[in-house]
């Protein structure tokens, strides 16, 4: 195996290491579904412990680049564009601050979507639209259930036909409730 060692700099140790493997994989023209080399290859080709090519490996993984699968070992896999968002989104843990960016990034993001909308909407969208608000549940203070809420805008991400916007929806949704 090529050798692959880390330059000593101002980043972490695990900070190189996954840039080198990134490198590595590209150089390499490993490609999603090829296996990489097992820990053991690589902790050796980059001179570093297994503890730190693994947390290297990990964040990798957490990122969805990387699945480890019976029989094959470690696969290369092509992450979602917000996969490691995922992960930090959630309400236990986020401040109000936060939250509040959040909902503004998703009110900014709805009015980019608008031509999209426009562009894509079918009679068909419509109608399932205004299914949506007539099963909503109207609380006193003029406002949707959560479910009604979430349905109708996940709906109008559905028309855009972008995955990554109907993703965004599913990573804020415990954010909305």
């Amino acid at each position: 195996m090529d050798t692959l060692k880390v330059h000593s700099q101002t980043i972490t140790l695990v900070d190189q290491v996954e840039d080198k493997l990134l490198n590595y994989l590209k150089e390499k023209d490993i490609r999603t579904g090829d296996s990489i080399p097992n820990e053991l290859e690589l902790a050796a080709a980059l001179g570093v412990a297994r503890s730190v090519l693994r947390e290297a490996l990990s964040r990798l993984k957490m990122m969805g680049m990387i699945e480890t699968r019976t029989r094959r070992g470690m696969i290369l896999t092509e992450p979602t564009i917000l996969g490691g968002m995922k992960r930090v989104v959630d309400p236990r843990i986020l401040g109000e601050e936060a939250l509040f960016d959040i909902l503004g990034f998703r009110i900014a993001l709805e009015i980019g979507i608008c031509s999209d909308i426009f562009r894509n909407i079918t009679p068909e969208d419509i109608s399932e639209l205004e299914e949506i608000v007539k099963m909503g549940i109207v609380f006193e203070n003029n406002e949707y259930a959560p479910v009604s809420e979430f349905t109708f805008h996940a709906k109008l991400y559905e028309i855009t036909g972008n995955k990554t916007i109907s993703e965004f929806q599913d990573i804020i949704h415990p954010v909305m409730i």
